[in-house]
């Protein structure tokens, strides 16, 4: 039968767990903080400065993806049930992003 240490049954010496433990409990701590730091603006040694992108994470939320033709003059136009999502109307100004997907016409 083997002597019992201060091992108290484990495999592990006491004092290796602890600082595994703190080891763990520190890089946890400096996950936090730097997500911190990146959505909300935080400024510490060594991190840089993103500014505040929780409000342009929120804008993401107010965002429609949908497929449309382009029409004469180059005009497009949103759907009905984007409209009302995004509470848009005549008149509103808004940022547009184009993706072609399928061209109708033959490449010459």
């Amino acid at each position: 039968m083997a002597d019992k240490d201060d091992t108290d049954g484990t495999m592990w010496p006491p004092n290796l767990l602890r600082a595994m433990q703190e080891t763990s409990e520190q890089a946890t701590r400096q996950q936090q903080e730097a997500l911190r730091n990146l959505f909300m603006g935080g400024k510490s040694a060594g991190t840089p400065d993103l500014g505040d992108i929780s409000e342009q994470l929120g804008t993401m939320t107010q965002m429609a993806t949908f497929k449309t033709r382009i029409q004469s003059g180059g005009r497009i136009s949103i759907p009905d049930a984007e409209r009302e999502a995004l509470d848009i109307g005549e008149g509103d100004i808004v940022q547009t992003v184009i993706v072609p997907v399928k061209r109708n016409r033959d490449d010459e």
